[in-house]
């Protein structure tokens, strides 16, 4: 028989959960899965409200309700880690087959050949299949750095290896999850990991929603508003950072200033609307241009900088002079305008030991004699000597 006791925890468990998850789903109703965690813990609240059902009900309609709702568990659990994860979700049509082989062995097993042994081992595969599937799709989401995702994929795991391996954990016969009849008689042991994972589980979720409202906190702090670019203050944190790297690594690091030319026009002849749409569209461009671990920033108003981790100048000037062209070849679209835009871009390579921000400051002004000299071009910083060397020529010309 079923411990009534335990079934009736797991459900009012199930219900705190339920309703647990409900409330975080209406305060966070941008996080991705989070609803469909809220459906998976309703799914297993009627599981177990079956459980509780069982001996006053028909027995096929039972079986079929109680498939149908731990499949619906398992389904949607493993849809809102993929949703979680950035994965696509699964379609009914790789799905659906699935539910119906379920759903017709556990009539087959209840009607055609009784068997509660076969039926209790179908649910077991099926519901450990699929949190090991769960545990996995988090994994390759990504796990350095993220204790929740750590602990969500440790729980997913660990729930669906008992849930594979459970038919055989206990003596099948006469003694342990079934009895002489081969009824199902859920062990104790089994009842409470079920109870003590279906609430990890739930815990971890809420942290897994904390560290989405973390981060997008995170985000609004360093992410310039209108672009999603880094800011100019966790632009410079991470220069400043990137800089230590290279020292440690003898590795070289680029820095290039981009500014879009003749930007006030833009503003003044098409409205600010336009100009934000241009400053977007050239984030884009941009992006497009550049390597996965290169990172791009807002200095101001349309004044971006980019710095390349181990890139020497004359890589550098590469990437800037393709940049330059890029933003040149795509003209900003809009209301049927073709709005050409050009950009003049500074590159400087650090030197051994040298502050990022002075780094910075030389790409700057390389940047500067770009404008000075026609605009829409590319111009490499100065070296400390070809710097003072241009200035005392400027001197005796002056003199």
């Amino acid at each position: 028989m079923h411990s009534p006791t335990l079934v009736a925890i797991a459900a009012i468990l199930m219900l705190v959960m339920t309703l647990m998850l409900l409330a975080a789903w209406r305060f966070n109703p941008r996080i991705a899965g989070l609803g469909s965690w809220t459906l998976s813990y309703c799914s297993g609240l009627l599981f177990s409200l079956n459980l509780l059902l069982r001996a006053i009900a028909p027995e096929l309609l039972l079986v079929m309700l109680a498939q149908l709702s731990a499949f619906m568990m398992v389904y949607l659990n493993l849809q809102a880690t993929r949703a979680y994860t950035g994965a696509p979700p699964l379609s009914w049509r790789q799905s659906a087959p699935a539910l119906v082989l379920l759903l017709a062995l556990a009539a087959y097993f209840t009607r055609v050949q009784p068997d509660e042994v076969m039926r209790y081992t179908l649910t077991s595969l099926m519901l450990g299949a699929m949190f090991l599937l769960a545990a996995r799709t988090i994994a390759r989401g990504g796990l350095q750095h993220y204790p929740a995702r750590l602990l969500y994929a440790a729980i997913c795991a660990s729930h669906g290896l008992f849930l594979l391996f459970r038919p055989w954990l206990f003596q099948l016969g006469n003694h342990g999850l079934f009895d002489g009849s081969r009824s199902i008689a859920v062990s104790p042991v089994v009842a409470v990991e079920s109870i003590v994972g279906v609430v990890l589980l739930a815990f971890c979720i809420v942290m897994l929603a904390n560290e989405r409202v973390t981060q997008a906190l995170r985000d609004m702090a360093d992410r310039d508003p209108l672009t999603g670019v880094h800011n100019h203050r966790a632009f410079l944190a991470l220069l400043d950072k990137g800089g230590h790297q290279a020292d440690r690594a003898g590795a070289a690091l680029s820095v290039l200033l981009l500014d879009l030319d003749h930007f006030k026009r833009i503003n003044d002849s098409w409205g600010h609307r336009v100009g934000d749409e241009a400053l977007r569209h050239v984030v884009a461009v941009a992006q497009d241009c550049i390597r996965e671990g290169d990172v791009i920033g807002r200095l101001g108003g349309e004044e971006f900088a980019i710095f390349l981790p181990a890139t020497r100048q004359q890589a550098a000037e590469t990437v800037a002079r393709r940049l330059r062209a890029a933003v040149e070849s795509r003209p900003l679209l809009y209301d049927g305008h073709r709005i050409v835009l050009t950009a003049s871009v500074g590159v400087a390579c650090r030197h051994d030991n040298e502050a990022p921000a002075h780094t910075l400051h030389r790409a700057d002004s390389a940047m500067y004699r770009a404008k000075e000299n026609g605009r829409n071009r590319v111009e490499l910083a100065w070296s400390l000597a070809e710097g003072t060397a241009a200035i005392a020529q400027v001197g005796q010309t002056g003199s």
